[in-house]
């Protein structure tokens, strides 16, 4: 038996809502926010990301370690170049290391690395 249900992650950032708009739009979830703090959440399966809004925020220099990430969100999507297009529109952008074939890098609006993955 589970001791708990329904974990989320939640990522600290300077604009809790900014990026909250910015991860509900790429998975189309909801989006729900207040002053400090905001959440996405899929309607379907009640999975949820927050955000938290974080004063003096440091983005991590991702691939050099001195401000690592912490974490990093990999989604998926049908065709990298579309998923790529999508994205940079919403504020994000390609990131200049691309390690793979069957993913991309990109930073979004507050500095988080994260993946586009078709595999």
């Amino acid at each position: 038996m589970a001791i708990a249900r329904y974990p989320s992650f939640v990522i600290d950032c300077p604009d809790a809502g900014a990026l909250a708009t910015f991860y509900g739009t790429v998975l189309d979830w909801t989006v729900k926010s207040s002053d400090d703090w905001a959440e996405i959440r899929d309607a379907e399966t009640g999975n949820c990301i927050c955000f938290q809004q974080v004063e003096d925020f440091t983005p991590p220099q991702w691939p050099g370690q001195q401000v690592p990430q912490q974490m990093h969100l990999d989604v998926m999507v049908d065709d990298l170049d579309a998923g790529e297009q999508a994205v940079v529109a919403l504020g994000a952008t390609r990131h200049e290391h691309q390690p793979g074939e069957s993913f991309r890098v990109f930073l979004d609006p507050a500095g988080h690395p994260f993946c586009l993955c078709v595999d």
